[in-house]
Formats: structure tokens, sequence, C-alpha cells
């Protein structure tokens, strides 16, 4: 899966360089080489995925050994991260970028567990996504074939290290097609204008934040291709875009589950509000009621993850009884076969600034807080950041900035509701279940 580190490309000084540190493919691998020797037949080994050269050579030492990497995100909270922890068995490890050996050890299988991602579900705490290096290297070269994307690209970002996008898109990905990779530690638009790449990742806030700054935003008009994904990129962000770099932004649709899956074309027609057509090997289908245009989307193929880890329950719910995965998106498909995703069976689960959120997580949290008696989180529409997180609270005696922090320290920061909302209770069905439709119908008030 790391064909770079394999001396197909030559040995560029300079082949990754994140927050400004670089190195090249020999040290990349000598480094992840000692980290491999360290932790060859644990069962799995965690990761605090900050952006940096220690995290790039920890996940590789980890795919080198065979042995299953979990990255932690570097802002979770003590909750979160003992959850994770606990529930995948795996040891953090540190990461010493002066200690070199070359691996000796034997290749991993591809069906072997590469990676553990974990991600909110719409209810409870995460799930750990069991994806192999099969389904990471078929994913990845179908979309090199997609986006022409070869060693003669710099591929610029300043994603997540912990997340399917940032980490094996933008890391892994440049690791299997030879491109020079900068991460450039926060994705603001100066550092992306900066950055002087062929290939830009980001996710629809950080484009909106480019797209708002026009000098940042016309660097990028040498560039040979914008890609966005992890939510949907508004229509008048797009359209800016287009207008102050030249390019019209390709979008791509995947999950931690499935890998990306639907995605535009370089070189192809691309359209605001679509994601294009499957990647090869991918087969989609919706399952609409009679007479409807748009459905649940369900999809098949190589780059599916191999399980819930420890929840075949799970697991097996998550597919239908033919064998196809239900994603729980709505969406439709036009006669080119380009889909558009419409939006989300549940309004679980919240998508802000390119995170997946589970709802029901983050009112467990708000829930322990001594005050709290009831909580319902929902998402609302955001210009900067898709969705922002506002939670309707029955509590007195707190203030909704201590909520705010309550959450932050339990859970990852992202996770905050942006917006506390204190309500004398909370509108439920005849099972009790809070009617989120009501609150989002009033959170537009």
């Amino acid at each position: 899966m790391l064909t770079a580190l394999e001396g197909a490309y030559g040995d560029r000084k300079d082949a990754v360089e994140i927050a400004g540190r670089t190195a090249s493919y020999e040290e990349l691998l000598a480094a992840a080489g000692a980290v491999a020797a360290d932790v060859a037949g644990r069962p799995a080994v965690a990761v605090t995925a900050t952006a940096s050269l220690e995290t790039v050579v920890a996940v590789v030492g980890g795919l080198l050994a065979g042995v299953p990497v979990v990255p932690l995100p570097p802002d979770s909270g003590p909750a979160e991260r003992e959850h994770i922890l606990r529930d995948s068995g795996a040891h953090p490890i540190d990461v010493d970028l002066t200690r070199r050996a070359d691996f000796g050890g034997p290749a991993p299988a591809p069906e072997d567990p590469a990676l553990v991602l974990y991600t909110s579900g719409t209810t409870g705490a995460p799930k750990g996504v069991v994806l192999t290096g099969a389904a990471l290297a078929a994913d990845l070269d179908a979309l090199a074939e997609a986006w022409q994307w070869s060693a003669e690209d710099t591929l610029v970002h300043g994603l997540p290290l912990f997340h399917v996008h940032g980490l094996v898109l933008g890391v892994l990905g440049a690791l299997r097609t030879g491109s020079r990779l900068v991460h450039t530690g926060r994705p603001t638009p100066g550092a992306y204008a900066k950055a002087g790449g062929s290939l830009y990742f980001g996710v629809p806030t950080v484009w909106s934040r480019i797209a708002a700054d026009p000098q940042a935003a016309a660097a990028l008009a040498p560039a040979r291709l914008l890609v966005s994904g992890s939510a949907a990129l508004p229509a008048p962000v797009f359209r800016d875009l287009e207008h102050l770099t030249g390019h019209r932004p390709v979008e791509r649709y995947g999950m931690t589950e499935t890998l990306i899956t639907v995605s535009g074309r370089a070189g192809g027609e691309v359209r605001p509000g679509t994601v294009g057509t499957p990647l090869p090997g991918i087969r989609t289908r919706i399952a609409a009621e009679e007479g409807a245009e748009i459905g649940e989307l369900q999809l098949t193929g190589p780059t599916l993850f191999a399980g819930y880890l420890g929840r075949p329950e799970a697991t097996a719910a998550a597919y239908t009884e033919d064998g196809w995965f239900r994603t729980g998106d709505i969406a439709a498909v036009d006669e080119d076969g380009v889909h558009r995703i419409v939006g989300r069976a549940s309004v679980d689960l919240i998508k802000s600034g390119g995170y997946r959120i589970g709802a029901g997580e983050i009112e467990n949290a708000l829930l322990d807080h001594p005050k709290v008696t009831e909580a319902a989180v929902v998402g609302v529409p955001d210009a900067d950041l898709g969705q922002r997180i506002v939670a309707f609270v029955v509590a007195e005696g707190v203030t909704g900035p201590e909520l705010t922090d309550f959450v932050a320290s339990h859970l990852s920061v992202h996770k905050r509701p942006r917006e506390v909302r204190f309500v004398a209770s909370l509108p439920r069905n005849a099972m009790g279940k809070p009617q989120k439709r009501l609150l989002l119908g009033e959170s537009e008030r």
C-alpha cells in the first residue's frame, strides 16, 4: 500500500511536509521501521493523531508491522479517549524521529485489519470501523484513476489526521501515488495560498473561508484540481470558487465504513450539488418507495469495511438481506448516473465543519451535568460550518457557555454545541422520544 516507500518514485528530500517540517521517503521509512519493530505482535496501537510527522511515522510503522492503528483525536476529552482505548484494546505509543531501523518482519495480508477509525453513530458511544489494507488500496487506486492523481502532483491539505479524508486520502494516498504531500498544519486560506500545490483537498468550511478571501483563492488558480468532501459544498461557495480560481471543484461522497465510493472526475463535467458517479468496482442502488425518485443510497464493492469492532449485531444491521450496505443517506441518480445526496435518513447525524457527529453522544455528555434534566441536540444549516450544533436543554442554575465548556471537556472540542437554548420541556411522542423535527422548526425561527 505504501508504494512510494519502496523507492518507486526516488527519494525526494521534502517528500512529506507537515506544518513546515519535512522528511524524505528514506527518513520516513527508517523512522517507521523503528516503530514497527517496537509494536510488532501487539493487538493494536493507538496514535494521538496530531498534525505532525510523528503521526505519519506512527501510522506507517503500524501498517508495516501489520498491527491495526487506532488514531485518537488530539482534542478528545478523557471520557472519549478512555472509551476508544478500552473498546479497541490499543495502547498509545510515542514516536522518536531520531530512531532508525530496517524492519524485516513479514508483510501483512491484504485482508488483515489496517486501521480502526472511530465514528459517531446516531446514538451512544463511537464505534470502531475496521478497515483492511485491501480496502484502502482499492479505494486509493480508484481515486487516483478518477482524479488523474500521480507522482507529478503536489497534494496540499490541512485536514485532521484521524479521519478518512485527512489520513487515508491525505496521507496514505500520497504515499501510494508518490505525490509530494504538503500538510499546512491548519487549513487556513493563507496557508493554502502559499503551498503551491497542484491538488487541494478541503471540506466545505475550508472552501467557504477561502472563497471569502479573494487573494488566497486567486493563488489556487495554477492548481490542477480542487476536491471537496465530508459534507455538501454549498452552491454559492462552488460558484465563488469557480469565479475566483477558475476551477469547478470536484465533490466526492463516502463514509468511514465505505471509504470514498462516488466522485466527480478530473476533466469531466462537474455540477454543483452533485457528487459524481461510482468509482471503479463500486455498485450503487437507490432503495426508494414505488414512484419515488429519491431513496436510501445503498452500495457494495471492494472498499467496504470489515465490520464494527466487537459489534457483530451492529455490523449485520448495517447491511440489507442481500448484502448491500445501508448508507442512511437519501440520494437521487440522474439518467447519466450522476449522484446527488439529498439529505440524511436520520436527523441525529450532524455534519459540521467536515466532521460527522452523533447527536446522541453530545446528549449523553450534557445529561452527565448534574443540573441538566433533559437534552436534545440537532444540526441546523450554517453558511460556514455546513451545520452547527444546537442543544435544547432543560436545566436550572447553569449557563450556556458553561454547558458548552462541559461538553468540550468530555468529548472532542469540535463536538461542543455552538448554541445552547433553554426550554421548559422537550416535545415528545407517545413513546417518550424527543420530536427533533419540531425542534428543528423551532431552531429556524
